[in-house]
């Protein structure tokens, strides 16, 4: 074989070898994107609402697959504009482009996560006798993810009154951290498209999915089951209503 043959072999090798990489990162690129579309995406927590369940950090992986039920941790949109205007510094083209694809955890600031107190239909009260919020007439037993400090002083249940009834199509959620967290009960009292109170309530199309693990930092490595509380719940009774229900005074925002 002459010295020229030899060199063409040499750099076809080389072109095919670069050629066959760009396939695979091109696929890998490909399957990450569709894997954060449609099946799993990796969250940043931004607040201490969830504590001590999430820390502010945390990376939380979050499932499209299935559905989710009461007890479940779920991140929506902020489609009720619950967040306060914060200034944030804009992304790099190259960091939205790892974020879209799923190779970055997506840090945006229009997301919300919180923990399904009541689904459509179901009848929430605070409190009970013994300070328990109350679901469908069940009390609830929350000390197994509920705050606690250095401490270990646990904060109520929730230190806002309310009675309501979870109208069609909507979630109540609330934080776990519940002196930290402006969720559900926060908007009680305001009035969203000439509805009382529908501020209160995320629409079931506003889930994005079931947070089902902390994933970073490696001494957090978690997943985060269901409580065992919410097994004693029953079902709503009843059809549940077109609009919020409110029952007696609601609290005021947080």
């Amino acid at each position: 074989m002459t010295d020229a043959k030899r060199a063409l072999k040499k750099g076809g090798g080389v072109l095919g070898a670069v050629k066959e990489i760009g396939i695979i990162l091109v696929g890998a690129l490909v399957a990450s994107t569709l894997l954060r579309m449609f099946l799993l995406q990796v969250f940043v927590i931004p607040s201490g609402s969830m504590e001590n369940t999430m820390l502010i950090g945390d990376r939380v992986a979050v499932q499209k697959v299935s559905g989710f039920q009461r007890g479940d941790i779920v991140v929506f949109k902020d489609d009720l504009g619950w967040l306060r205007s914060t200034t944030k510094p804009p992304q790099q083209w190259w960091q939205s482009g790892l974020t879209f694809v799923g190779l970055l955890p997506d840090e945006s600031q229009n997301y919300l996560i919180k923990r399904v107190i009541g689904m459509p239909g179901d009848h929430i009260s605070c409190c009970d006798s013994a300070g328990r919020l109350v679901v469908n007439g069940f009390a609830l037993e929350e000390s197994e993810y509920l705050f606690k400090d250095a401490s270990g002083k646990q904060v109520q249940p929730s230190e806002m009154v309310f009675d309501i009834v979870v109208p069609q199509g909507k979630i109540f959620v609330m934080g776990d951290h519940r002196n930290a967290s402006s969720d559900s009960r926060c908007h009680l009292d305001a009035t969203y498209n000439g509805v009382a109170g529908a501020s209160a309530f995320v629409s079931q199309s506003s889930v994005v999915g079931q947070a089902v693990a902390t994933v970073f930092p490696f001494s957090r490595i978690g997943g985060h089951p269901r409580p065992a509380t919410f097994a004693g719940v029953p079902a709503a009774t009843g059809t549940a209503p077109a609009s919020p229900v409110i029952n007696g005074q609601p609290p005021p925002a947080c």
